[in-house]
């Protein structure tokens, strides 16, 4: 964990952010694999993280805003729980590693939870997110699970999106860690995308990386020569010369930060000219976007700019056609890249999404759009340093949608769809960094991936 003075100036600038009241933060449970002693690998709440640092489950945190007082209530282990996992410290030693003083069985939250309420007290929580949570806040505020909603605080969403978004020098060092155990990852699969390679065999190795380097992925790997389904889970293909492989993959830290980086590689390690041509696009999009990230510029100028250097290039390959400024402003490059430009991220890999992401990734000054495509960009919002967000243009040839738009007449006149057609064999391209806005500019997180087709060339003829 961090310093206890990192979460007791997080705790201190959140309670300055609030008008009253008491946050609750309850941490996360076990769960259940297949049977009650057959667990997930347990994974503690974010937020929880954020601000009290306890990476153990069957905790809550509780900042008192008016009387400037944190609590975290939570049992000592007895002697079943150290014959199976050894001597654990005390719950007041392990919050005084985070700063907090006040210390109580987990259960003494209820009558201090009702106190307050009787009293009054306004109790801000989150959004749950887990079905269990929602039954505990049942039991503890003494309310029904379907009034948990009333107590969800909008107050703290928004304070707790001003803090997190802006990420501390420690956390910008996670997740640098995150993204260099990317680096090794996507490297690795890059080597063996060879004919004859089962996709699940190049995952299950990117996921046994992860491991290796102290922490889970973070989260299902996307590795599928389907990339034209941008959330491709499934495995069992057989990777053949002729097909791009998509591989949308990061790792968690031991304290969980993430990192999520793609690359798009041609099976064997050569490019053919088709491949070629489509790539170089996309490498366009990412590199023209990565340079023009800076505090001040809204994200949704630079996914607008992607879209157009995506449009452009198709049409000089007669895939799109006519007044291409147009065509964005409409939304006919949708049907090529129907993904936002990028996301927040940090220890959440679409960071602080359970939040909201309307409260995350726009404000007053910037709406989000219902238009097919433009809807779809978690992140619009103007560019502050110290965020860290991702940058990862596509483009996709999805048969359904390419079907759908041609039978209803959708764009003709900035689509070619019977040079499109040729293209429903293609799949996807994505190519996806980590980026940190500075104080002047930008900076890509971590040690560069190869991204250049002469650069993954190179890799994969080793």
């Amino acid at each position: 964990m961090f310093s206890k003075e990192t979460y007791t100036n997080r705790r201190n600038k959140l309670r300055e952010k609030l008008s009253s009241g008491i946050i609750l933060m309850p941490g996360n449970s076990e769960a259940a694999f297949n049977y009650p002693a057959n667990t997930y690998h347990f994974r503690q709440d974010s937020n929880f993280l954020y601000f009290f640092g306890l990476d153990h489950p069957d905790l809550a945190g509780v900042m008192d805003i008016d009387a400037n007082k944190d609590y975290i209530f939570g049992n000592d282990v007895d002697m079943d729980d150290i014959i199976w996992m050894g001597p654990q410290p005390l719950m007041k030693n392990r919050a005084a590693e985070v700063g907090v003083e006040n210390t109580a069985p987990y259960n003494d939250i209820i009558p201090f939870l009702q106190d307050a309420i009787k009293a009054g007290r306004k109790i801000h929580i989150l959004p749950p997110y887990r079905g269990e949570h929602f039954i505990e806040l049942e039991r503890l505020l003494g309310i029904s699970h379907k009034a948990v909603k009333n107590y969800v605080s909008e107050e703290l969403i928004k304070g707790v999106v001003a803090l997190r978004e802006i990420k501390e020098d420690v956390e910008i060092a996670e997740i640098e860690k995150a993204v260099n155990a990317a680096y090794e990852m996507h490297t690795t699969a890059m080597k063996m995308a060879m004919p004859g390679v089962v996709e699940q065999e190049i995952a299950g190795v990117m996921e046994g990386i992860a491991l290796k380097n102290g922490g889970a992925v973070s989260f299902p790997i996307i590795l599928s020569i389907n990339g034209q389904t941008l959330h491709n889970h499934y495995h069992g293909n057989t990777l053949t010369v002729g097909r791009m492989m998509v591989a949308d993959a990061g790792c968690e830290t031991t304290l969980h930060y993430a990192s999520d980086i793609t690359r798009t590689v041609p099976v064997g390690g050569k490019f053919d000219e088709r491949q070629k041509a489509i790539y170089e696009i996309v490498l366009k999009a990412n590199m023209e976007a990565i340079e023009a990230s800076r505090p001040g510029i809204k994200n949704r100028e630079l996914h607008l700019g992607a879209c157009k250097t995506i449009a452009n290039g198709l049409k000089e390959l007669g895939l799109m056609k006519g007044d291409i400024d147009e065509a964005v402003r409409q939304g006919a490059h949708a049907m090529f890249m129907p993904h936002g430009l990028g996301h927040h991220m940090g220890m959440d890999v679409h960071d602080m999404e359970g939040l909201g992401e309307n409260y995350v990734g726009y404000d007053e000054e910037t709406v989000r759009s219902d238009q097919f495509g433009l809807a779809f960009l978690r992140f619009g919002k103007e560019l502050k340093p110290g965020h860290v967000f991702t940058i990862e243009p596509g483009c996709y040839f999805i048969p359904a949608l390419i079907d759908q738009w041609r039978e209803e007449g959708k764009f003709t006149e900035f689509i070619n769809y019977d040079e499109v057609e040729k293209y429903k064999d293609f799949g996807g391209i994505r190519i996806e960094d980590d980026i940190l806005i500075t104080e002047d500019g930008h900076r890509v997180l971590g040690k560069p991936i190869p991204k250049t087709v002469a650069e993954i060339e190179a890799v994969m003829a080793q």
